[in-house]
């Protein structure tokens, strides 16, 4: 009776914060926020000896499909890999501007709210709370981006104490001035938004030295590289450390194909290695399918 009462006692402390142990998988799933009938998940993939003691990096992604169109598994083959390579990693669902009629500017608090319950929840996780990434690709670029460079965005019952702000980014041809790509027949993803708001959730606009150690991967045909290099030469001007990796002749999304799939995973693995979250060592088999 004693021993199914330490085990009932276990159990509830997990479910009360909110985590529990990952599947024979090592994937788990959590809602970190209820918003307009919506519950808004994490899907969580574990590195293999993973413990709840541990103290990991972690990255979060966020899907691109233009702030409308929902795409999970986008990048389910880069979080089972850095899984494997010692990471915590998540993929966040957030509102879209379809399903539930919203904007980006919701898209973007949902972003927030994720990364402030990865840091929230970082001990029951196995997380470092100070080496989180975000990650994101085209709108998910922005989305991970915004979690650092948006100010006054929260959703009203966000813990506010808990900093949203990535200690490192990669970001895949993200969208980073949404005042330039409304003028450039981006229009009608932005028709509800004001020129405040606007501005505010333009990564592009708000470039300072302060910026966490940021990779950005896009191709030379990408339609938004003019506006990546601007960011990247505004960034370099600052001092702040923002590096760039450009594949010739590319368009956008092309890092979601083989066999620039291992190409890019590797360059964002010999990032994190850089600034001292992966060791070089270790090395496991790079992925070579898309989930989209």
């Amino acid at each position: 009776m004693k021993t199914i009462l330490i085990i009932f006692s276990i159990g509830y402390l997990i479910l009360a914060s909110g985590c529990h142990a990952p599947n024979a998988l090592g994937q788990a799933q959590y809602v970190y926020k209820s918003v307009g009938g919506r519950k808004l998940t994490l899907d969580f993939d574990y590195p293999p000896d993973w413990k709840p003691s541990d103290n990991r990096p972690a990255i979060v992604f966020f899907f691109g499909g233009g702030w409308s169109e929902t795409n999970l598994p986008q990048f389910k083959p880069q979080a089972e890999y850095f899984a494997r390579r010692g990471l915590v990693c998540a993929r966040a669902d957030f509102r879209l501007l379809v399903r539930d009629r919203v904007w980006p500017d919701k898209c973007v608090e949902d972003a927030i709210s994720a990364m402030r319950w990865v840091r929230a929840h970082a001990a029951q996780l196995g997380v470092d709370p100070s080496r989180i990434v975000a990650a994101g690709a085209s709108s998910g670029g922005h989305l991970a981006a915004c979690t650092f460079f948006a100010e006054g965005i929260s959703a009203a019952d966000d813990d506010k104490s808990v900093s949203p702000k990535p200690n490192a980014m990669i970001l895949y041809n993200p969208a980073l001035n949404l005042v330039a790509l409304r003028s450039t027949g981006g229009a009608p993803f932005f028709a509800g938004l004001d020129d405040a708001m606007l501005k505010r959730i333009s990564p592009s606009l708000h470039v300072r030295k302060e910026t966490p150690p940021t990779l950005i991967i896009d191709g030379t045909a990408d339609e938004l590289c003019p506006q990546i290099r601007e960011f990247v030469e505004k960034s370099k001007s600052v001092a702040a450390p923002v590096e760039a990796a450009y594949t010739e002749g590319q368009p956008h999304a092309f890092f979601d194909k083989s066999p620039w799939l291992e190409k890019t995973t590797r360059e964002a693995d010999d990032f994190l290695c850089h600034i001292g979250y992966l060791r070089h060592e270790s090395r496991v088999p790079l992925p070579s399918r898309a989930n989209w």
